[in-house]
């Protein structure tokens, strides 16, 4: 069954971008072809600067790039590509905000956001490249370090793996037993959220459909808001 992600992308002047994925085993091939049109990059143009474009191109060929690779290299062509392209800043210095959630093309756009504009950045490129949304999820957590809370992308190869944890922190990406600095907290994806064991981020128990932020994210992505 294909999955189909929609990002409507609005200006000022009323011109809308859509982009659609649609993953299947015959047109996987040709998914940036459908996703960064001519017409997407003079939006991206207009609305953040000619300086701006060569991030998004990029971004297309690391896609595109990772299309035909295994789940674990996918990891490190989204992990790498985000860690480097976005700056960390708070919501508030960057949007004037106490907490918003950008989607991907305003992350890298203004090219800056805090943990949960990375770890979202992460989840929906490689959900471009073709990684099974079950096999993510974003986790909140503590970073004990830095007694603050905070937010990385787990992957699970497979229900029993210890799952490896994606992180704006710690750039290279290490098995959760690994990353005791992080305690966690909960889970979730566009599938449900998930009360996540203090140990390990082991196994884990649905219990609802989703978060507010994350319901409000995806809508503003499909609508353009």
């Amino acid at each position: 069954m294909p999955i189909k992600l929609i990002w409507l992308f609005k200006s000022k002047y009323r011109h809308w971008l859509v982009m659609s994925v649609a993953f299947s085993a015959v047109c996987i091939a040709s998914i940036t072809d459908e996703l960064f049109t001519a017409d997407f990059f003079k939006v991206v143009e207009q609305r953040y600067g000619a300086n701006r474009v060569d991030d998004f191109t990029d971004w297309r060929d690391t896609i595109n790039e990772g299309l035909g690779l295994s789940d674990s290299d996918k990891l490190y062509l989204a992990n790498q590509f985000a860690n480097r392209r976005i700056r960390f800043t708070s919501d508030s210095d960057h949007w004037g905000k106490g907490d918003y959630w950008a989607t991907p093309i305003e992350s890298l756009g203004t090219k800056g956001g805090d943990c949960e504009d990375f770890a979202i950045f992460k989840y929906f490129t490689l959900k471009a490249m073709g990684v099974d949304e079950s096999k993510m999820r974003l986790m909140y957590v503590r970073a004990l370090l830095i007694n603050e809370p905070h937010m990385v992308l787990i992957y699970f190869d497979n229900p029993k793996a210890m799952p490896l944890v994606l992180d704006n922190l710690k750039t290279r990406i290490l098995p959760a037993n690994q990353r005791r600095d992080l305690k966690p907290v909960y889970s979730f994806n566009g599938q449900g959220l998930w009360l996540a064991k203090a140990q390990g981020l082991g196994s884990t128990k649905p219990t609802s459909s989703g978060t507010k932020s994350w319901t409000d994210l995806v809508n503003r992505i499909e609508n353009g808001e």
